[in-house]
């Protein structure tokens, strides 16, 4: 079956994902999990169905998906809308960021003794992967005030989680190597500014897609201009080593907030047949990549990360939206609705791989390399039991719609 042609592999993966999907259903799952169980059973950690390269080979499948979903979280963050939330949703996502990097930081220290290593897991413990919740959210039609705090939150804290790594890492290299030379004001600066451009691209791009939309007759045609500047966001992000998710978020906002909502949402309204094809292939090539040979080597560094992050998460966000004031519902059932990882954080211990390989000395390379192992394994862990959360979440709140 790995002989055939990659076009016909995802064409098989396609249909057998969506009954799979409905199997996972009909089990009071996540549609998504279906997806990743079969990506898992194709992929490389057992029938081995779809190749590496061929994986690599449709990762562009994942970031068209990716942008999507970033493009549908900025639709839905209408300044009005978020001005309802209060004050409360800012709370919110300061507390479960910072709470996340304190808790891992200080169990993972408690653990090795080795501060370095503790905070290079700090601070990717606060990178979500809002593709899970987004999917669910639109699965089940669910629709209120702790799902517009779910978009909220999604969207944004993987850019104060980029923010967090850069100080952390920064820090944690200058232990490691004295004479390394960015300082600890550089690792703060360096992923600001990434995140400042990402938004001005973003916006930029958002303040021309919404003039085009405006004359933009029939809108059965909205999905093609709409995918022409997610394509442009993405190809840009990567070029310029930007946020892919905050530049399509950014283009998503400036759209709902410069054009009347009769107008914006029924543009909106014409990717809801597309996103459920869009989050097959990539629920299905998220499960191909998993390795689950790495479960094994999850140990008791996993096993405190997964429980310190979860309780760092939740405690926070409850935190938070006790803070702010935020109704009962957003501060009983939010935390569970943001526990998915998976992308950012790997793409950031990637990076990890990469500087400390860097540095040259054993104890740098040891870090690097246990960091990458553990967060593999982990988020093999959170992406299947974050999207679970995120429909209990929306169902004990009383968000889920008709569909079921």
């Amino acid at each position: 079956m790995s002989s055939l042609p990659l076009i016909s592999l995802m064409g098989i993966a396609t249909v057998l994902s969506l009954y799979m999907g409905r199997l996972a259903k009909k089990i009071h799952l996540p549609s998504l999990v279906g997806y990743m169980i079969l990506g898992v059973l194709f992929g490389g950690s057992l029938l081995g169905v779809l190749s590496e390269d061929g994986i690599h080979s449709l990762s562009f499948l994942t970031d068209v998906a990716l942008g999507f979903v970033a493009f549908t979280i900025g639709s839905e963050l209408n300044i009005k809308g978020l001005k309802k939330l209060g004050k409360g949703i800012i709370y919110i996502i300061l507390a479960e960021s910072f709470a996340a990097f304190i808790l891992v930081t200080a169990s993972v220290w408690l653990l090795t003794r080795n501060l370095p290593m503790a905070l290079i897991f700090g601070s990717l413990a606060p990178a979500s992967a809002p593709a899970g919740t987004v999917a669910v959210i639109q699965e089940y039609g669910a629709k209120g005030s702790l799902t517009k705090a779910l978009y909220a939150v999604v969207g944004f804290d993987d850019g104060l989680a980029i923010v967090i790594f850069g100080f952390a890492s920064a820090a944690a290299r200058n232990m490691l190597d004295p004479t390394n030379s960015m300082s600890l004001i550089q690792g703060i600066l360096q992923p600001t500014g990434e995140i400042l451009f990402s938004l001005l691209i973003g916006g930029i791009l958002g303040y021309i897609f919404t003039l085009l939309s405006r004359r933009l007759k029939p809108l059965t045609d909205a999905p093609s201009l709409i995918f022409g500047f997610i394509a442009i966001c993405i190809g840009l992000s990567q070029w310029l080593h930007l946020s892919l998710i905050l530049t399509n978020m950014m283009l998503g906002f400036v759209l709902t907030n410069t054009m009347p909502s009769s107008r914006s949402k029924p543009l909106v309204g014409q990717l809801k047949t597309w996103m459920p094809f869009l989050f097959i292939p990539f629920f299905f090539l998220a499960g191909a990549h998993l390795q689950v040979s790495a479960l094994p080597s999850l140990g008791l560094l996993g096993v405190i990360y997964i429980l310190s992050r979860t309780a760092g998460l939740m405690g926070g966000a409850r935190l938070g939206a006790i803070a702010g004031k935020s109704e009962a519902k957003i501060k009983n059932y939010l935390g569970f609705g943001i526990l998915s990882q998976a992308g950012v954080a790997i793409g950031l211990s990637m990076l990890v791989l990469n500087d400390f390989n860097a540095l040259g000395t054993t104890e740098a390379s040891t870090i690097a390399t246990t960091v990458i192992t553990t967060v593999t394994a982990t988020c093999i862990v959170f992406e299947v039991i974050g999207p679970i959360g995120a429909k209990y979440a929306l169902t004990k709140a009383g968000e889920i719609g008709s569909r079921k």
